[in-house]
């Protein structure tokens, strides 16, 4: 009885500190997060709904003070996870085929049509590997998987997913954590920042946007000079937008992927704080507005969006297994949600590696590569990718604006926790690393690119640019 008591006083008090602590949009917040994460998790990754919280959530700024009062349910037939916070604060995510999860406001339908099919054509890209997992022949690339993997703090673990190892366009090597294969699609989080500056790309090609003109649709909360943001400047992050993400609970960019329907037009209302090209900061709301680009160049629906992403780049790069989430207005949600296989997620470095070039084909236009690795202002950033050309950390997280020991030429791909894609074109190398990091393990996978780097023939080393 008396253990009843303190449950039924300490619950209330929860509720309060909770409260105090994120306010009542914070709760909200919490519940569509953690439905939303868990759908995709579940459903699309296809992991236990406790083990993708852990990963993905439990860590994360104040959720350890609401986890005692949250629920969710993961309901299989109808492919969803509802979420509530004593009841109070409810939400819902459904999984639909080829859309991935989309938060459904109340008890309505998914908000998008049935997804277009696959183009027929074959991909120009052949297979990078068989079905088997790829053992590496070398000891020394045994021994890097091995550290790849490796926990040697208990208190901040690596939790390494997957790492595939892709040299002249075959897999040398590859290794996945238990309940993982290369079958699993894997989230790549702001990695997906680079696909949309290849959607981007393409579209450039195709001549239906310019970079250096101003992003073409009416802005719906104009100020002065907003209206004059380029393309070019929203994938550089040179947009003047204030910086959204410090990973705490203050990140405007949680708000848009969690409370908005329309995550374009919420992230249309960042604050101006710079005129647009003298600055950089970290922007999820000037992708979001790429995306929005993108989705209005190839169609304005999301029908012809994602009928676009398939038949122009997934299609061609052979990345099946790839899913790209939308929003409930149809709009990509470009800033960071792609899940695709870590083979796949190398296919999309092979792009890069060989210089936007495909089975004999431009796929990118010519020089779009060095474009999205050049440098940005005085940073670490290109447009799109980040580059190996400045040293020093990015401001306000910490973390360097370089992968510790890459070549100059390296380009990289990265995402929240750990998700790396490092492409260095003079050897047609790519390496991605897949994971649950907190604070994205930058040494350990800097450690992981030299053992790789040193274990090519001598022949291929040589080649590296300084």
């Amino acid at each position: 009885m008396r253990g009843r008591t303190v449950v039924a006083l300490g619950v209330p008090l929860l509720l309060v500190a909770a409260v105090a602590v994120w306010g009542v949009r914070g709760l909200r917040l919490a519940s569509a997060a953690t439905s939303e994460v868990l759908c995709a998790s579940h459903f699309i990754e296809r992991l236990d709904a406790a083990d993708a919280f852990d990963d993905e959530l439990a860590g994360e700024a104040g959720m350890a003070l609401v986890r005692p009062v949250l629920s969710y349910q993961v309901d299989e037939g109808r492919r969803e996870v509802r979420t509530r916070i004593l009841g109070l604060f409810s939400s819902r995510a459904v999984m639909q085929e080829g859309w991935g999860c989309q938060l459904v406001r109340g008890q309505g339908p998914p908000p998008l049509p049935p997804a277009p099919p696959w183009p027929e054509a074959g991909p120009l890209l052949p297979e990078l590997a068989g079905p088997a997992v790829v053992e590496p022949a070398d000891a020394r690339l045994r021994a890097a998987l091995d550290d790849a993997f490796r926990e040697p703090d208990a208190g901040r673990r690596r939790r390494t997913k997957a790492v595939v190892i892709v040299y002249q366009g075959r897999v040398l090597a590859e290794r996945y954590a238990p309940g993982y294969s290369p079958a699993t699609p894997l989230w790549g989080h702001s990695m997906t920042k680079s696909v949309t500056s290849a959607l981007i790309g393409l579209l450039v090609r195709d001549g239906k946007l310019r970079l250096e003109a101003p992003a073409p649709f009416p802005w719906t909360q104009p100020s002065a000079g907003r209206e004059a943001i380029t393309t070019d400047q929203l994938l550089r992050m040179t947009s003047g937008l204030a910086a959204d993400e410090d990973h705490g609970l203050s990140d405007r960019a949680l708000p848009m992927w969690f409370l908005a329907d329309d995550m374009e037009r919420f992230a249309e209302g960042a604050k101006l704080a710079a005129a647009p090209g003298t600055r950089w900061a970290y922007s999820n709301a000037g992708y979001q507005i790429a995306s929005r680009l993108v989705r209005d160049a190839a169609g304005g629906t999301a029908t012809a969006t994602l009928d676009f992403v398939r038949r122009e780049l997934f299609g061609p790069l052979g990345m099946r297994s790839a899913v790209l989430e939308f929003d409930a207005t149809g709009t990509p949600v470009g800033s960071r949600d792609l899940f695709a296989t870590a083979r796949d997620w190398a296919r999309f470095g092979l792009l890069y590696a060989q210089d936007g070039v495909v089975g004999g084909k431009q796929l990118l236009p010519a020089g779009w590569v060095r474009y999205s690795g050049s440098r940005t202002l005085q940073t670490g950033y290109g447009a799109g990718l980040w580059t190996s050309l400045e040293d020093g950390e990015v401001p306000g997280w910490g973390l360097p604006w370089s992968l510790p020991g890459a070549p100059r030429e390296a380009l990289v791909a990265r995402g929240y926790h750990g998700q790396w894609l490092v492409i260095v074109p003079s050897r047609r190398l790519v390496l991605v690393r897949l994971g649950a990091s907190p604070g994205g393990d930058p040494a350990g996978v800097g450690r992981l690119l030299a053992a790789v780097l040193a274990a090519l023939p001598v022949g291929e080393r040589g080649r590296t640019k300084p």
